[in-house]
């Protein structure tokens, strides 16, 4: 059996005096497209901030590839070939588009990234608005641009906050169709989404998240018979 590319066990996670998640246990194998479902303040924002260390005090285990990264800081953790694309998605506004997809530097020891005609191949868009600035794109622009410029790092597993969220449905679709290329390469996807109808198709499996703690998981052939459980949770 391969080892995982992300193996968490037991994980709790505090900002400051609050306590978050209370025991988080969760696998997802290498080139498998995962989403974390919950309703808001559930704690799922939060799993994959503390998987890169972005949270207070942090227990557990959390492997990546195999290896342990609960103790290290977030800059090592992201040596792993881990990628997360926050929600509000950090575009920076005074370069252009390109500039601020040249800007990250390669992850050493994580591969090859993509290349640039590659992502433009993948991005049509952003291959049109290469010069213009990061404020004149669109909402949809600068999502793809966020997940776009981390696969120029090399990283091979993505963490997806909310992509979808508040986007128009051609672009919908459009991130749909990313989703499905990067997993056909071999990437490995955990995805948090509000959207369920747009990561539904895409998810190999599911989690389901409620104060803090996973509550359901279940594989993409179960979908329907835990609809009336998903109704319950998530009001979908």
């Amino acid at each position: 059996m391969a080892t995982p590319a992300l193996e968490i066990n037991g994980l709790q996670a505090w900002y400051g005096e609050s306590h978050v998640l209370h025991g988080v246990d969760m696998v997802v194998q290498p080139g498998e497209v995962v989403t974390l479902l919950g309703r808001n303040g559930a704690g799922r924002t939060t799993t994959l901030r503390a998987i890169m260390g972005l949270t207070g005090t942090r227990k557990g285990s959390i492997r990546v590839n195999g290896h342990e990264t609960i103790g290290l800081p977030t800059h090592r953790i992201a040596h792993f070939g881990i990628g997360y694309c926050p929600e509000e998605r950090g575009i920076f506004a005074s370069l252009s588009a390109e500039e601020n997809l040249l800007l990250p530097p390669p992850l050493k020891g994580s591969g090859a990234g993509m290349s640039v005609d590659e992502i433009y191949a993948m991005f049509p868009n952003l291959a049109e608005r290469r010069n213009s600035q990061g404020t004149r794109l669109s909402g949809g622009e600068q999502q793809m641009l966020a997940v776009a410029r981390i696969l120029r790092t090399g990283a091979r597993l993505l963490l997806l906050d909310e992509i979808s969220e508040g986007l128009a449905p051609v672009i919908v679709q459009a991130l749909a169709r990313m989703i499905t290329m990067l997993r056909a390469k071999g990437y490995t996807v955990v995805m948090v989404e509000q959207n369920f109808r747009f990561a539904a198709p895409l998810a190999d499996r599911f989690y389901v998240m409620e104060h803090g703690r996973i509550v359901e998981s279940f594989g993409a052939p179960e979908l329907q018979a835990k609809m009336p459980v998903l109704n319950e949770l998530l009001g979908v």
